[in-house]
């Protein structure tokens, strides 16, 4: 909806019936509105937000893995759950890969293709590597999503295997980025390191 639109409803400029004919699709209303959202303003507004949030992000998985001291990083909570550095390995992982592939673009060839190809590359998980793949991932990711052209995120796209908005995939990267803050934070309480940005 346009601002004049909304500015009207918050008013009471527009009452109930028509309210309920601007909200109710006609024929082929539905299909015209899913090509139109995002448009491009709206794309390009999306993926300036997703890319501060992961710039959030990216600060504190940072942060976490200098606190976190070199020999912590094969320490997991229990059998068959990923150790510390797995766990920010496979953020790497979703930098060079899925969090790409969310916008249309192609992942990079760090990590390879397959279930095995990810297991390697997550279990490479030293500190060092970890920081360094953390630095390196983020950039490709970074530069990736920024690259892809607004046309090519605005409406409906062939986004993992489906019709979806890049709103949809945003949401579905960086709630899965933000859970594994979640459970690094957990890590490392367990391993008493305070977040440095919580002291």
């Amino acid at each position: 909806m346009n601002r004049r639109l909304l500015s009207a409803l918050f008013r009471g400029a527009v009452g109930a019936g028509s309210l309920a004919a601007l909200l109710v699709p006609g024929p082929g209303a539905r299909e015209a509105w899913a090509q139109s959202v995002p448009d491009r303003i709206s794309a390009l507004e999306v993926r300036t937000r997703f890319l501060a949030d992961l710039d959030t992000l990216q600060k504190k998985f940072l942060a976490l893995a200098e606190a976190i001291p070199a020999e912590k990083y094969s320490w997991r909570p229990g059998e068959g759950v990923r150790s510390v550095g797995e766990a920010f390995m496979h953020v790497a992982s979703e930098y060079y890969v899925f969090t790409p592939m969310a916008w249309g673009a192609a992942p990079s060839p760090v990590v390879g293709r397959g279930r095995e190809a990810f297991q390697k590359f997550e279990g490479m998980s030293s500190k060092p590597e970890v920081m360094k793949h953390l630095g390196e991932a983020f950039a490709f990711m970074k530069q990736a999503v920024s690259g892809v052209d607004a046309a090519a995120i605005t409406g409906p796209q062939n986004l993992f295997g489906g019709q979806r908005t890049i709103i949809e995939t945003s949401f579905i990267m960086s709630g899965d980025l933000h859970e594994h803050l979640g459970q690094l934070i957990a890590y490392s309480r367990m391993l008493g390191v305070k977040p440095p940005w919580s002291q």
